[in-house]
């Protein structure tokens, strides 16, 4: 007959299956990231034009498909309603994958070098400001509520 398991073995398994439930968990919050309705445009040459044209900088978000805090701000900024509405009154938004050959002489030209970037850009393509790395909500509206 086996011998019952002692308190000793019993809390070190509990120990870890807690840790594996908290680590599923925390993966599934790093890389979910919900779909957002901001109207992104990949072509930054296209966007450049309609910048240009239409007298409304251009919002360059730099992301990739390995970047957890790229997955954060889609999750926590890009898809919130108030920031849909903000970006497309304000900006031309393009979304350049970092891991992408054709970004790559844009993230050349501007010196980009990691993700997530953030630029305001104005048609004649001067970086009128930027961020590296993940931005909030609220520092985001803050931010960008100057151009």
């Amino acid at each position: 007959m086996p011998q019952p398991k002692s308190l000793l073995e019993r809390l070190h398994q509990a120990f870890w299956l807690l840790f594996l439930v908290g680590s599923l968990g925390y993966a599934w919050y790093a890389f979910y990231a919900p779909s957002n309705d901001i109207a992104w445009n990949p072509d930054f040459e296209a966007a450049s034009a309609a910048s240009r044209a239409g007298q409304k900088p251009m919002l360059v978000f730099v992301t990739a498909t390995w970047c957890s805090p790229c997955r954060i701000m889609k999750r926590e900024v890009w898809a919130d309603d108030e920031v849909k509405q903000w970006v497309e009154d304000r900006f031309f938004p393009v979304l350049l994958d970092a891991d992408a050959p054709d970004a790559a002489p844009v993230l050349q030209r501007y010196g980009i070098q990691g993700t997530p970037c953030t630029l305001v850009i104005n048609g004649e393509g001067e970086v009128l400001d930027y961020r590296f790395g993940a931005v909030s909500k609220p520092d985001f509206l803050a931010w960008t509520g100057r151009f």
